[in-house]
């Protein structure tokens, strides 16, 4: 049965197991392994991840995961980036879990958290240009295209961009 609860320190290697999967699955084809171990490094090591789940506040309100039979199959989490602005800053899914509605009740606990626990309004995504998986994702839950900006952690030479995607909480 699958369960959507808020992460805690039992969850953490769950959580990089699926967030390091879920990036190579995602941008295996389409970005440098260079660029996804340094996005791996800097973001799913351990102590960053044990951190994020055990302090939380407005700007991080902490990883929820998706449990099937006790096994972390998916990670999500965002935090406040304004005053009534939410953002999803992750969400993976272990490869071969799509299309099972795991990612629609991850966003749907970050969603609530967004507007139940902090007011948000609206909420934003970052989306790699070229994510076959999660801009169809995000569109068909309503966000909308807003602009393009660099991708996060490109080296000098890289020109990796993020579409933002943003939508109305009502």
């Amino acid at each position: 049965m699958m369960e959507i609860v808020k992460a805690d320190p039992q969850h953490v290697h769950g959580i990089i197991d699926v967030c390091v999967a879920g990036y190579w699955a995602t941008y295996g084809e389409t970005h440098s392994k260079e660029y996804i171990e340094r996005v791996i490094n800097v973001f799913y090591n351990p102590e960053r991840v044990l951190t994020e789940v055990t302090f939380t506040d407005r700007n991080w309100g902490g990883y929820f995961v998706a449990l099937d039979g006790g096994e972390v199959v998916g990670a999500g989490g965002g935090g406040m980036i304004g005053e009534t602005a939410g953002e999803v800053f992750v969400l993976y899914l272990k490869p071969g879990r799509r299309n099972e509605g795991i990612g629609t009740l991850l966003l749907n606990a970050i969603t609530k958290q967004h507007k139940e626990e902090f007011g948000a309004t609206e909420q934003w995504v970052s989306v790699q240009k070229g994510n076959a998986k999660g801009i169809p994702f995000y569109e068909a839950r309503g966000f909308r295209f807003q602009q393009e900006q660099m991708g996060y952690e490109n080296a000098e030479e890289e020109n990796y961009v993020s579409l933002r995607y943003n939508r109305r909480l009502d």
